[in-house]
């Protein structure tokens, strides 16, 4: 169907159900799951799905299956939840942010009761924590080095403060002083200044051209710092059984990378809109949330109820949800959304009435799931399926 269908047919599928609600669009995530999981094939790699990207186990699950053997497991974000999916039979797990509380190494340790749970890790005063907890419930731990993938010409920074381990000797010398009950497993990279890095936003647009040339000047540097590591740790007999890395932003490329043994990916399965923004990677929205109009305080004017998840990161108009459906609303610039109210600008040429849905994209995938119980599975202009996230289960991970 085209995108000026999308408003009646989720029309139709929402109608009798409470606002504010959300939504997934299974024809358009199967797109973009076949679409994703297609280089990663490609190139040999298995794939693992960044789990804050989509905040459901339900929703995980079918995103899971529509990878099959491709599918390894979950890249996880807090240990609570990664204990979570190892109690409901997730066989591969990786946290990928360090933790030094002694509850979240209990819970990793219970995990590996049930699972190949592994903790990313970047300097050995994280390891202590979670060798006591693993020695107290009688089980190991696995562990995955973080290593910085940001590049840094002319001493510049260019990409995220992660890790502080750039040196093959420093990573060699934190995998040796790995020891029982945990063990070395292997590497995590990620080179967000290519992964998560927009090339063509229209917000502060004259960027664009410095951005691409930014990606494609790190590109090499990320390649030979990752097999620089990898020899070092050959060398020294502790060759990593995973090699972790990339991430929506980058899947083309990152697949190609040797080094790798498999390729995150999570946000663009349901493409929220800030992936509408990478030069070659053509996704089909597939995530939404509806709020109903309350008030018309002018012509072309129609106020919603609520609307204020704005998402994380640096500041600016490209972190607010944008109405998409009907083509052509627009937030109204003096007011942006709001936590109460979020004023929309509607097109000449379109009416709407008070109780009509208006439909938003966040502009990241994961947080949406922190302001609703579940996610409604739309197929064409029916409701499918429902998908309880985190929240709705009673979860508050972060």
């Amino acid at each position: 169907m085209s995108e000026t269908d999308r408003y009646d047919r989720y029309k139709r599928a929402l109608a009798g159900e409470p606002l504010p609600a959300a939504l997934v669009d299974l024809d358009a995530l199967e797109a973009n799951a076949a679409r994703l999981f297609e280089p990663i094939a490609r190139a040999g790699k298995r794939a693992r799905i960044a789990s804050k990207s989509l905040r459901s186990p339900a929703l995980l699950a079918r995103v899971a299956e529509l990878g099959g053997t491709l599918t390894i497991g979950y890249l996880t974000y807090t240990a609570a939840e990664t204990e979570l999916h190892a109690r409901a039979g997730v066989k591969d797990l990786l946290l990928a942010y360090p933790t030094v509380q002694p509850s979240d190494a209990a819970a990793l340790a219970r995990a590996n009761e049930h699972a190949i749970a592994a903790v990313a890790v970047d300097d050995a005063a994280q390891l202590p924590v979670l060798a006591a907890a693993a020695r107290a419930a009688g089980t190991r731990i696995p562990i995955v080095i973080d290593v910085d993938m940001s590049w840094r010409p002319l001493g510049l920074h260019v990409g995220v403060r992660r890790s502080p381990l750039r040196e093959p000797d420093d990573v060699v010398a934190l995998a040796r002083a790995i020891a029982e009950p945990l063990y070395f497993h292997g590497l995590l990279g990620y080179e967000a200044q290519l992964a998560g890095l927009p090339d063509r936003s229209p917000v502060r647009a004259w960027q664009n051209p410095i951005k691409r040339l930014l990606k494609r000047g790190s590109e090499p540097e990320v390649v030979a710092r990752r097999a620089r590591v990898i020899d070092a740790l050959a060398a020294a007999g502790l060759s990593p059984a995973v090699v972790d890395g990339g991430g929506t932003g980058s899947v083309d490329w990152s697949s190609t990378d040797p080094a790798l043994t498999e390729v995150a990916v999570g946000s663009g399965f349901v493409c929220s809109h800030l992936f509408d923004d990478y030069d070659g990677l053509e996704l089909s929205p597939a995530i939404a949330f509806a709020l109903q109009v309350v008030r018309m305080p002018a012509p072309q004017l129609a106020t919603c109820l609520g609307g204020g998840w704005t998402a994380s990161g640096q500041a600016g108009a490209d972190r607010l949800p944008k109405p998409a459906w009907p083509i052509g609303c627009s937030l109204l610039p003096g007011e942006g959304a709001g936590e109460v109210q979020t004023p929309i600008v509607l097109p000449d040429d379109r009416s709407i009435a008070l109780g009509d849905p208006i439909f938003f994209r966040p502009a990241k995938a994961g947080e949406l799931a922190e302001h609703v119980a579940e996610y409604l599975l739309v197929r064409g202009d029916r409701i499918v399926g429902r998908a309880p996230t985190y929240r709705g289960l009673g979860h508050c991970f972060l």
